[in-house]
C-alpha cells in the first residue's frame, strides 16, 4: 500500500527517470544537475548535465560539427558517442584500440571519427555504424596527436613519441610522408587550408611546417615548457597553444604577420606532476578560449581582455580537454575523474 501511494517520478523531476531499459553499451548515469528554475541559454535538458560511463581518465572529447553528438574517449579505451540534447544518452560504443585515445575528432562532415593511440596506430571509425573503417599503422610509439584537414582532399596529420609527423591519405594504409623532428611531438594540427602543419612537442616550440617542400618555415619561441594541446582559430588566422609552462598563448600565423607572433598569453590554469597532456580550444566566433587544468577546474577567457570570465568546478580529477559547442552557448569537458560535464554558459 505505501509502494502505490509514493508520488512517481515524472518529466520534471530533477533526476530524470529514463524510459528505456538501461543501456547494455554503457552505463550511463547521466543526471540532470541543475534546477531548470535558472534562466536558460541553450537547449540542453538542464543548466549542467554530468556524463558517465567511462572506465577511465578522459584525454580527450569533442562536438558533432553540427552539435548533436558528443564523442569522448580515453584511458579505457573505448570511443563513447552521446546525444548532446535530451537526457544525455550514450548511442555507441566503439572499441578495437589496445591503448589509451589521446585525441579524437570528427571529420568535416561529421561522418567519421579520426582517434589517436598509444598502441602505436591511429584510427577512422563510421559513426553510423560504429565500427573502425581504417587502422593507420606507421608509427614506432605512442601517438599524441591527430588532426583532419578542415577542407579539400581528406587528409590527416598525426604526432607520436617516436619523434615524426606523419600525413595519411584516410583512403590510403600507409602515410604519405614523414616529417623527423628532433623531440617528441606532444601536440598538431594543419592550417586553415591544409598547406601548413603546426606541430609541438618537449622542445616547447611551435614549428611551422610546409607540406609539399616536407621543409621548416619558422618556429614560434615563447613557451617554456612542453606544449601540450594546439587550436587554430575558427578563422584560420590564429594559433591557441597551451604549455606545462601555466600559460595559454594565442599566435598570429597570417602570412605577412611581425617576427613577433605571439599576441596574447592567458594565465590561471595550471598543470601538476602528472604531466597530462591538458587540449585547449576556441569559441565558433573566436570570442572566447579555455583550456582544462591539474587543477579540476575548467577556465574560459574573454579573448579581447583576456580575463578569466568562468572558473567552473565540479570535477574531481585533472581537466584534460575542454570543447565549445559549434551554435550554442555549450562547453563540455572531459576529467581524470572519468566524468564529462556539459553546461551552458551566458
Amino acid at each position: 500500500m505505501i509502494s502505490e501511494s509514493k508520488r512517481k517520478a515524472d518529466d520534471s523531476a530533477l533526476v530524470p527517470v529514463s524510459k528505456k531499459t538501461r543501456n547494455e553499451v554503457a552505463v550511463s548515469r547521466n543526471k540532470a544537475l541543475s534546477s531548470t528554475t535558472v534562466a536558460r541559454t541553450s537547449n540542453l535538458f538542464a543548466p549542467i548535465m554530468l556524463l558517465e560511463g567511462h572506465e577511465g581518465e578522459i584525454f580527450t572529447l569533442e562536438f558533432h560539427p553540427e552539435g548533436q553528438y558528443l564523442a569522448s574517449s580515453g584511458f579505457d579505451r573505448r570511443i563513447f558517442l552521446w546525444s548532446v540534447y535530451g537526457e544525455c544518452e550514450n548511442l555507441s560504443v566503439m572499441s578495437g584500440h589496445t591503448g589509451a585515445v589521446m585525441e579524437l575528432h570528427f571529420s568535416p562532415d561529421g561522418s567519421h571519427i579520426f582517434t589517436a593511440s598509444t598502441d602505436h596506430t591511429l584510427g577512422l571509425w563510421d559513426i553510423a555504424t560504429g565500427q573502425r573503417v581504417k587502422k593507420y599503422k606507421g608509427h614506432t610509439n605512442f601517438v599524441n596527436s591527430c588532426q583532419g584537414a578542415r577542407r579539400g582532399p581528406q587528409t590527416l596529420v598525426s604526432g607520436s613519441d617516436d619523434s615524426t609527423i606523419r600525413l595519411w591519405d584516410t583512403r590510403k594504409r600507409n602515410s604519405v610522408s614523414t616529417i623527423s623532428t628532433p623531440y617528441q611531438v606532444t601536440a598538431v594540427t594543419f592550417s586553415d587550408t591544409a598547406e601548413h602543419i603546426y606541430s609541438s612537442g618537449i622542445d616547447n616550440e611551435i614549428k611551422v611546417w610546409d607540406i609539399r617542400k616536407n621543409e621548416l618555415l619558422y618556429s614560434m619561441r615563447g613557451h617554456a615548457d612542453t606544449v601540450t594541446g594546439i587550436s587554430l582559430s575558427p578563422d584560420g588566422s590564429y594559433l591557441l597553444t597551451n604549455a606545462m609552462d601555466n600559460t595559454l598563448r594565442i599566435w598570429d600565423i597570417r602570412p605577412y604577420a611581425p617576427q613577433e607572433r605571439c599576441v596574447k598569453v592567458f594565465t590561471g590554469h595550471l598543470h601538476n606532476f602528472e604531466k597530462n597532456l591538458v587540449r585547449c580550444s576556441w569559441s565558433a566566433d573566436g570570442s572566447k578560449v579555455s583550456s582544462g587544468s591539474a587543477d579540476r577546474y575548467m577556465y574560459i577567457w574573454d579573448t579581447t581582455s583576456r580575463r578569466i570570465i568562468y572558473k567552473l568546478p565540479g570535477h574531481n580529477g585533472s581537466v584534460n580537454d575542454v570543447d565549445f559547442h559549434p551554435n550554442e552557448t555549450i562547453i563540455a569537458s572531459g576529467s581524470s575523474d572519468k566524468q564529462i560535464y556539459l553546461g551552458e554558459i551566458e
